[in-house]
């Protein structure tokens, strides 16, 4: 028998079939490509419903094998060509008829999850990641037997309003919030690539006060308490950056983007475009007057532009940021966001009209920068509240 011939004896061929009256056949045909190289590409010809695609495998054999070692190779990776050709058809028969195929429902979704977050390239990865965690972590404490392996089918709406609840235990304002909103970002992608056959996020809603500050601000004289500490093994960068973070308002993810070329040194001027609202705000540039403490802490203009602060990975800033604050003897929780809310309700004690807040902080509106306003009040209160009771 020729070479020839033991090849196409070895591909496989379609089952026949009539297809029922008024329908069209649906098939998965593996067919070959011939390449210039003297191998054949194996490729998927799938057609349904009136529709033709295809997928290549990535899959390639020798056209003419001569050795047996070249025609045992060719029936290897035939076999498992054939394999996914199967596995393809029953997927496709499976979400025809609206439901999940025996394969999928073995996919462990937490090996989802980091598969996801390993392929992410968006500016949100840290927020990605931190909703895997926060998941992983949620299962460890309410779902043991869960939390190294748990099936699409095990994802259930009423563990997602466990989770919600789990996310606003854990963090203040907004951050719960984010991290739910990253999590239904993956659930919907697994939905999407028919991991799951039903998103349990739909309905489920991880409600913030807007309009309360729920996270610790620093006081004039904190900020200069913690400026006033200083120690052999600290990182000046990150020293500079958070300084700078509480005078001028900015978010960690625009300072450790900042270039000389923000800086208009002859206007004493900030200009910069704020990664969070970017192309999606008309007022997403912000420009900042620069006093001579923020022209201090920027430095002298290099001869080639570069980042102003060259900051590690935001986790060593946090770590970096807590070990000042301790040993600055602040018993307060801060976070790099902290000095942007520090920022504005300063600046509100010491007279600043809500307008003029709402334009350095680069909010479109004034409903974000009206929180500011309620934490001043507060402050003036507990101020009040403090002076001793006397009677008359």
């Amino acid at each position: 028998m020729s070479n020839k011939l033991n090849l196409k004896v070895m591909i496989p061929t379609p089952r026949k079939s009539t297809p029922r009256k008024g329908t069209k056949k649906n098939n998965v045909v593996l067919r070959e490509k011939p390449l210039i190289n003297g191998f054949l590409s194996l490729y998927l010809d799938i057609y349904r419903d009136g529709q033709r695609s295809y997928q290549f495998l990535k899959l390639y054999i020798t056209a003419k094998p001569r050795t047996p070692i070249e025609r045992e190779a060719n029936r290897e990776t035939l076999e498992l060509a054939e394999q996914i050709r199967t596995q393809t058809e029953s997927d496709l028969n499976h979400q025809k008829h609206g439901q999940i195929s025996p394969t999928t429902k073995k996919i462990n979704l937490l090996d989802f999850f980091d598969n996801y977050y390993n392929k992410y390239n968006k500016k949100d990865i840290r927020m990605i990641g931190g909703a895997i965690e926060r998941f992983k972590d949620f299962l460890n404490i309410n779902y043991p037997a869960l939390q190294y392996n748990i099936k699409g089918e095990q994802l259930t709406k009423d563990m997602m309003i466990e989770f919600v609840e789990y996310l606003q235990s854990r963090s203040k304002g907004e951050g719960a919030r984010g991290y739910f909103q990253r999590f239904k970002k993956i659930i919907a992608n697994a939905e999407e690539k028919n991991i799951i056959y039903k998103n349990p996020c739909k309905g489920v809603v991880c409600k913030v006060d807007d309009s309360a500050l729920t996270k610790d601000i620093l006081s004039m004289d904190e900020i200069q308490q913690l400026i006033n500490t200083k120690y052999e093994e600290q990182n000046q960068d990150t020293r500079r950056a958070f300084i700078f973070c509480l005078y001028a308002g900015l978010r960690f993810c625009d300072v450790v983007t900042l270039k000389y070329s923000n800086i208009d040194f002859s206007n004493r001027l900030l200009k910069f475009e704020q990664t969070k609202t970017k192309g999606k705000s008309s007022t997403s540039w912000v420009n900042i007057p620069l006093n001579d403490g923020l022209l201090s802490l920027i430095g002298e203009k290099p001869e080639k532009d570069e980042f102003i602060f060259k900051l590690p990975s935001h986790t060593m800033c946090l770590k970096s940021l807590d070990r000042w604050v301790k040993r600055a003897g602040i018993d307060k929780h801060i976070t790099w966001h902290c000095a942007r809310h520090s920022f504005a309700v300063n600046i509100l004690n010491n007279g600043a009209n809500i307008k003029t807040v709402a334009s350095l902080l680069g909010h479109s509106g004034l409903k974000h920068t009206e929180k500011y306003t309620r934490a001043v009040d507060s402050l003036k209160e507990k101020a009040i509240n403090s002076l001793p009771t006397f009677e008359i």
